[in-house]
């Protein structure tokens, strides 16, 4: 019994023996070739390049300076590569000067570990004439590797600054949001370069390469090219870009030129910066001097620029009264002032206008006409039409983070303040004042809507690569609303031509215009004082923002051009000149045609 026993032991050993010979033998071999070939064969993904940016006559906006990155192999900083490290770090030092040893061992340190097999970027761009006179140096070192690293640059740095954006490195978060990241190194962060940054930056390349027991490249077995260079092409001309920012030196607001089917063909906010600091990088001290600045020059205020319309709203407004609950021929006897809820609401011109009908009210900006007439239609019918038209919402502009500013309603201070509203608040939201907010874009978009019957949805893209972008409209307008449109129309055009208007006298425009002016108040004035200071008299930041909105010609609307000065006071004296050179300048350029 025994000896049988001992048999089946024996006879079980061994057949468990031969069946894991097998196993290592026969069925372990696909998975150990697989094994061996990822030791031995490397896939490596290739950067793409981004692509330029260009402007409506093919000039370069954003383009990529030629340049090199410099890696080192890893694992140097082991006690038995010491010497090696230094040697390197010492090499390169000699060969830039210039270059930060610790910022060098900073990179390095931060990406060495045992698991990392991969060469270690530390200096990340070095310009294509500086490296030419060591490449060949360099190239000889077995630590040392040099791959072309482009970098973006700006040839017209601050010049529509806000529109362009810029790129810098990505951070973590970046990556975290797109992996590819981590190859590429820099990302859009802000304006176009932001929008359309997933396209801009192309797909990666990929070779398989055969390396040996130290990593080293033996063969190259496969290559593929990455989908890169994708260009962008603007409806900008960096001509004209040029132009509105010597107009506006000085000044801080924003200026919108656009094609009344919303193309944009230029804009600027100001003050701008320029924009290679954030590729290249700027000191601690130069970023708090722009951050901490009371213009805030890093805010796109064509977008993220939230101010009280003013009287800018005054056409649309007066478009919604005589649609709905008013008519074309409704008036009012302006006395100057109007007693409501408690509070004297005053109109700007200290003896009133008397007999005022809409255009008029328009043309003369009476703010007793809107006051009277709000009454009528109320807050309810005014927040909803004004939405309608547009305000309240994002223009869908290509632009990143577009703000969609106020339009106050009952329901919206009840949700925010948890307060009730009262009628005095329906009176300032007439004139534009109050908690109404609007942004630069948003006030061109909707003259467009006044001189064409459409809204349009403005845009700086022409082209994305061989693809023509497609303009696209909103039909906003009601049957009525349309008839009338042409009321509306007549008295803007009587603000920029009559002997009345409140922007004829800062004219000279060798093209017809018709517009609005707007004054915003950026402080209240006390219910005591009887006598208003002019806008001269009170100190800078106390002044209001000037507004001016256009379009012209009138008979044929071609062109927008909205500006608004922060702090500028009224709005013809602060920008009535700049409309008029910029429409002078379209007309010498060849946008705009004589008849």
């Amino acid at each position: 019994m025994k000896i049988k026993f001992i048999i089946f032991v024996f006879i079980s050993i061994w057949l468990a023996l031969i069946v894991r010979v097998f196993f290592l033998a026969i069925q372990s071999n696909s998975y150990y070739s697989r094994l061996s070939l990822q030791n031995t064969i490397k896939h490596e993904q290739i950067a793409p390049v981004r692509g330029e940016i260009v402007d409506v006559k093919n000039r370069p906006i954003a383009i990529n300076k030629l340049g090199f990155k410099i890696e080192l192999a890893p694992h140097l900083l082991l006690k038995k590569h010491k010497n090696e490290f230094n040697d390197e770090i010492a090499f390169l030092l000699k060969a830039f000067p210039l270059l930060n040893k610790e910022k060098i061992i900073k990179n390095y340190k931060k990406k060495d570990s045992f698991y990392n097999h991969d060469f270690i970027d530390v200096v990340h761009f070095i310009p294509y004439e500086k490296m030419m006179p060591v490449y060949s140096m360099l190239n000889l070192r077995k630590n040392i590797k040099i791959v072309p690293a482009p970098k973006r640059y700006y040839p017209y740095k601050n010049i529509a600054a806000h529109m362009i954006g810029y790129v810098s490195r990505a951070n973590q978060k970046d990556i975290d949001k797109d992996p590819l990241l981590d190859l590429i190194g820099y990302t859009g962060k802000t304006g176009l370069e932001k929008y359309y940054n997933s396209y801009l930056q192309g797909t990666p390349g990929e070779k398989e390469i055969k390396v040996n027991a130290n990593n080293q490249e033996v063969e190259e077995l496969s290559y593929k090219s990455p989908d890169e260079d994708r260009k962008l092409k603007l409806n900008l001309d960096m001509e004209l870009q040029k132009y509105i920012s010597k107009l506006f030196e000085g000044k801080v607001g924003a200026i919108i030129i656009m094609n009344v089917d919303g193309s944009v063909l230029a804009a600027g906010s100001y003050p701008n910066y320029d924009l290679n600091i954030f590729v290249s990088g700027m000191s601690y001290k130069m970023y708090d001097e722009l951050s901490s600045s009371l213009d805030h020059p890093f805010t796109n205020k064509m977008t993220h620029g939230l101010y009280p319309p003013g009287s800018t709203i005054k056409p649309l407004l007066g478009l919604l009264y005589i649609s709905t609950d008013l008519n074309e021929h409704w008036s009012v006897d302006c006395r100057s002032n109007l007693k409501l809820g408690g509070r004297i609401f005053r109109c700007w011109k200290k003896k009133g206008h008397r007999h005022t009908d809409i255009t008029k009210a328009i043309r003369e900006s009476c703010d007793d006409f809107f006051y009277k007439g709000s009454l009528v239609l109320g807050n309810r019918k005014m927040s909803a039409g004004l939405k309608r038209y547009g305000f309240g919402e994002k223009t869908g502009v290509d632009l990143p983070n577009e703000f969609i500013g106020v339009v106050p309603s009952r329901e919206w201070k009840l949700r925010k303040y948890h307060k009730i509203w009262s009628i005095g608040e329906t009176a300032n939201m007439a004139i534009g004042q109050g908690d109404f907010l609007t942004t630069p874009i948003q006030i061109a978009r909707e003259t467009a809507l006044i001189a064409t019957g459409k809204l349009p949805t403005p845009h700086f893209i022409q082209m994305i690569g061989n693809e023509k972008y497609k303009t696209t409209y909103t039909n906003v307008l009601n049957g009525i609303e349309l008839k009338k449109l042409p009321i509306i129309q007549k008295a803007m055009y009587e603000v920029c031509n009559s002997p009345h208007g409140t922007a004829t006298n800062y004219l000279h425009s060798k093209v017809v215009l018709a517009g609005k002016t707007g004054t915003a108040q950026v402080i209240g004035i006390k219910q005591d004082i009887k006598k208003r200071k002019q806008e001269h008299e009170l100190s800078y930041y106390k002044r209001s923002h000037a507004w001016f909105t256009t379009y012209g010609p009138y008979k044929h609307p071609q062109y927008v051009v909205t500006v608004m000065v922060e702090h500028g006071g009224h709005g013809g004296h602060a920008a009535g000149s700049i409309v008029s050179d910029i429409y002078n300048k379209l007309l010498e350029l060849g946008y705009i045609k004589k008849k």
